[in-house]
């Protein structure tokens, strides 16, 4: 059962989804997204949304000077060093398990459910480290009170979506998301800059 209700909506999706399968033939696959994170390693594609709040790209920003500084909130979780552990997909391995889910349902395959995620959790502390470490700077973080509803761990059991849909990850690894993302926001603070008008004196 659904632990929040951003988890109860999906899981609503995937009832309505069930219903409408067994009354109109329909099959489908419902894939659980876990955080998605990282941007397409040729610089295609990436998360552009103003004012985004994923630790990932916000921690990102922080580094870039975007932001004065990176508010986490609590330290005093269950978790090996306190803060919340998440497990993060690839955007690219993502975009690999729709195709996945297309070829699947192509062939025949029964409504399934599957997470799409690494099965490993990374924690909050865990990626203010590798973005200070990948991006070469430090920056400040200060330390917030808890916000209410968010779990200790949220990590993915991917054996069914690797066992179903043949599908393997390739980009599993915190460091290699942290420097896509960090590629994507240079990409676009470089095309804010030369997008602005002229100035004339």
């Amino acid at each position: 059962m659904a632990a929040t209700p951003y988890g109860r909506s999906k899981l609503a999706v995937e009832w309505m989804l069930a219903d409408a399968a067994r009354a109109h033939a329909m099959r489908y696959v419902a894939l659980r997204y876990f955080n998605v994170a990282g941007a397409d390693p040729k610089g295609r594609l990436g998360q552009s949304a103003p004012n985004a709040t994923h630790l990932i790209r916000r921690t990102v920003q922080t580094a870039l000077g975007q932001h004065a500084r990176l508010e986490i909130f609590g330290r005093d979780y269950p978790t090996p060093d306190g803060t919340c552990l998440r497990d993060y997909i690839h955007v690219s391995d993502l975009i690999d398990a729709h195709r996945a889910a297309l070829a699947y349902l192509r062939a025949g395959g029964a409504s399934l459910e599957c997470n799409a995620g690494y099965g490993r959790g990374y924690s909050v502390q865990d990626v203010i480290d590798v973005v200070k470490r990948v991006a070469n700077v430090d920056f400040q973080v200060n330390i917030a009170n808890r916000r209410p509803g968010d779990l200790a761990a949220v990590i993915a059991n991917p054996k069914l979506i690797a066992r179903a849909l043949g599908w393997r990850p390739k980009r599993d690894g915190l460091d290699l998301i942290v420097r896509h993302t960090l590629d994507w926001e240079h990409g676009l603070i470089n095309k804010s800059w030369a997008t602005r008008p002229a100035v004339t004196t």
